[in-house]
């Protein structure tokens, strides 16, 4: 097996019929040893799946699927160093080149983001694709811009806080922004 083939924890990977998810963890089953894949959704509720590694790592049935131009099941999304890819519409956000202290007077892109997502499903796409780059100033202008407030604590908690919210909107209220 290729070497840029190996699914690591943190990872995004694209489905080939166009969902995105995030490998959490790469297990064994404890009865077989079989190896297996735990990943996340990055769409809907968000729901946590396995399947056998050997599966999720094999190439698109071209027989049952011929239409289907991904040669992989699961391909993996590569999130570069000064860009977020949005997946959702194809546009890029820079987040590295935005230094807090350096840009007074500049709205942070991350928050732009966040503010310019069309429904309560796409900002909790866009909030799980800024999670390694969340600070306390950007959680506390999403709390703001969602009329919240949230409580002080470890970035974690924070940030599971404020997804818990956009969950709250996105079951509560579907693609009905406010």
């Amino acid at each position: 097996m290729n070497e840029e083939r190996v699914p690591v924890a943190g990872e995004f990977y694209r489905h080939f019929k166009d969902n995105l998810y995030q490998i959490r963890e790469i297990a064994y089953n404890s009865e077989s040893n079989e190896k297996m894949v735990v990943y996340q959704a990055m769409y809907g509720d968000f729901k946590v799946y396995v399947r056998p590694y050997d599966m999720f790592m094999s190439e698109v049935d071209y027989l049952k699927y011929p239409e289907i131009k991904q040669k992989y099941r699961f391909e993996k999304v590569t999130i570069g160093q000064t860009k977020v890819e949005s997946l959702i519409s194809n546009e890029t956000v820079a987040y590295d080149d935005y230094d807090d202290e350096d840009q007074e007077g500049v709205a942070d892109p991350r928050l732009l983001k966040f503010l310019d997502a069309n429904n309560f499903q796409e900002k909790l796409s866009v909030l799980s694709l800024l999670r390694d780059k969340m600070d306390d100033r950007l959680i506390n202008d999403i709390a703001t811009s969602l009329d919240i407030t949230v409580e002080d604590g470890s970035m974690d908690k924070r940030f599971d806080s404020l997804r818990s919210c956009v969950l709250a909107h996105v079951k509560y209220e579907g693609s009905r922004l406010r």
